[in-house]
């Protein structure tokens, strides 16, 4: 069992446009761990999301994707409205984002409701996003991630930096910090790895980051570059999959974590001497592994993980 935490919204994603048309944008189902629930429900993993979900027509839209990726909603629905990015795409297809989320559903969230929300059976406990920028709830789930690593549950965190929310730096990479020395995984992007150690070489940064974590599988990807994991035995680096045609990146982050924690349950490997005893043969797997769900990922619009039997692994 995977229980995810963190935030649920809609995309609204730019359409194309000839230049006298107006802006128009399709809805779509999002959210970083939102879509990591939907990856791992699709990949065949038994999956429980533990945020709530409005009551609103956009909501209906946010649990009928979960239903039908197979994902078990554990929380009630609330009459809040649901959270919106507003999603343009540059001409090669790489996402920016804008939100709205100030009292939606998804941040309807306390350390008393997320403690009875998530299964006993949880192996693995994953958050992230912008669930952790700020706020009460920000800290009913940094709560949530310490009493689930103290019940022996393995911790999984996937930042998924937006700056552009970020009003207080200082108090949101401190809240950051506190979660990478209690996580067993964790995973950043290059993009948020200079954003959270600016002003220093990247190898410097990776150094100064892993230094702050005590994560059993440490996780950086790297775009089109690939992606490297580190465990005891070593790291490694494995490239990018290739694809015929790059729609977008939404969500393309969201699928490699979720094939990843779908490989930790089914390997195993969940506690972190297990996990941090992985060998480097086993791990080049697992990150390409992840890297070939991202890429069929792209090959689609918005969000739109792989089914277990288009996966080559």
């Amino acid at each position: 069992m995977i229980t995810v935490g963190g935030e649920n919204l809609i995309d609204l994603v730019s359409g194309k446009q000839t230049d006298n048309e107006q802006p128009h944008y399709l809805a779509k189902p999002g959210g970083g761990p939102f879509n990591v629930a939907m990856a791992i429900g699709r990949q065949g993993c038994d999956v429980t999301y533990v945020t709530p979900i409005s009551t609103d027509a956009f909501g209906d839209l946010l649990a009928t994707r979960l239903f039908e990726s197979n994902v078990v909603v554990a929380v009630p629905r609330v009459q809040q409205p649901t959270s919106l990015a507003v999603v343009s795409l540059t001409a090669d297809g790489v996402a920016s984002y804008s939100f709205h989320r100030n009292g939606t559903a998804e941040r309807q969230v306390t350390r008393e409701t997320l403690a009875s929300y998530v299964p006993p059976e949880t192996n693995i406990f994953h958050v992230g996003g912008l669930a952790l920028i700020e706020g009460d709830d920000a800290e009913a789930w940094k709560t949530e991630f310490q009493r689930c690593k103290d019940a022996g549950i393995l911790t999984s965190l996937d930042p998924n930096v937006r700056p552009a929310l970020i009003h207080d730096r200082n108090q949101y990479v401190a809240r950051l910090h506190e979660l990478m020395k209690i996580a067993d995984i964790v995973k950043l992007s290059d993009e948020d790895l200079e954003w959270l150690y600016p002003d220093r070489p990247l190898e410097q940064a990776l150094a100064d980051c892993r230094a702050d974590c005590n994560a059993a599988l440490f996780i950086l990807t790297l775009g089109s570059a690939g992606a490297r994991g580190f465990v005891e035995a070593g790291d490694v680096h494995v490239p990018a999959a290739t694809i015929d045609i790059m729609v977008d990146t939404v969500g393309a982050g969201d699928t490699f974590m979720a094939t990843i924690l779908r490989w930790i349950i089914e390997t195993g490997r969940i506690t972190p001497e297990t996990l941090g005893n992985t060998d480097i043969a086993a791990l080049k797997m697992a990150l390409s592994a992840a890297a070939n769900a991202a890429a069929l990922n792209c090959a689609q619009s918005g969000c739109n993980p792989p089914w277990r039997d288009q996966l080559t692994d």
